[in-house]
C-alpha cells in the first residue's frame, strides 16, 4: 500500500481545510455534508457521544454559533492508499487547547467523506 500519494494528500488537505471553514463559519449544511450519511458514522466530542448521521446532524444544527473561532497547530494528515486518510489536529480555542482527530473514506458515490471524529479537550 503507497502512504502519502501526494495527490492525494493534496486532496486531503483541501477537504480537510473545507471542513475548518465550515467549523468555524458555522456551514451546518456543508458540515452535514462533510460526514457521511450511515447509521455507523460517529462523532464523539467533549460532552457528547454522537452515533449515527442523523444524530450528528441535530448536534450541528442546535449547536451555537458563538465563539467557534479557533488556531491549529500540529496538523498532521495521512493517507493510506487512494481511499483512506487521518487527519489529526491541535486547537486551541478561548483558552483551551484541545485535539481532534477524523477517519475520512473516498466513497465512489459521495467522494471524501467523514466517518469517524473524535474532539476532545485538555485538562486546564
Amino acid at each position: 500500500m503507497d502512504v502519502d500519494i501526494p495527490a492525494v494528500v493534496a486532496e486531503m488537505q483541501a477537504m480537510f481545510a473545507d471542513y475548518e471553514r465550515a467549523l468555524v463559519g458555522n456551514d451546518v449544511a456543508r458540515l452535514q455534508e462533510l460526514f457521511r450519511r450511515d447509521p455507523r458514522t460517529l462523532r464523539f466530542g467533549p460532552a457528547e457521544n454522537l452515533y449515527g448521521w442523523d444524530a450528528i446532524a441535530a448536534f450541528r444544527a442546535g449547536r451555537s454559533p458563538a465563539g467557534l473561532m479557533r488556531d491549529l497547530e500540529n496538523t498532521i494528515i495521512t493517507t493510506y492508499g487512494q481511499d483512506f486518510a487521518v487527519a489529526n489536529t491541535e486547537f486551541l480555542r478561548a483558552g483551551r487547547r484541545g485535539r481532534q482527530s477524523q477517519s475520512w473514506v473516498r466513497f465512489p458515490d459521495d467522494g471524501w467523506r467523514i466517518v469517524a471524529a473524535h474532539v476532545s479537550l485538555l485538562p486546564e
